[in-house]
């Protein structure tokens, strides 16, 4: 079994947003997708659907900007 950064996709009330990938990304996010599909016993899910929970992982796994923002909140608080 193959250990991906991603489990199911969640279904949240979306906010739109306009972007343009570069076509190897999205065949990737397709190749993904398909990949996470069939580790989730799932249809392969709309690749675009991968993006949100892709950038929560990353912004959830970021130690400089945990770092930073938490140093930005502090310095809120202290004004």
């Amino acid at each position: 079994m193959t250990k991906l950064k991603l489990g199911p996709i969640a279904d949240e009330k979306p906010v739109k947003v306009t972007l343009e990938l570069p076509a190897s990304l999205h065949s990737d996010l397709a190749v993904y997708a398909e990949i996470l599909g069939r580790e989730t016993n799932q249809p392969p899910a709309d690749p675009v659907r991968l993006i949100v929970p892709m950038l929560q992982r990353f912004i959830a796994t970021d130690r400089g900007f945990a770092k930073t923002r938490r140093s930005i909140g502090a310095a809120k608080v202290d004004s």
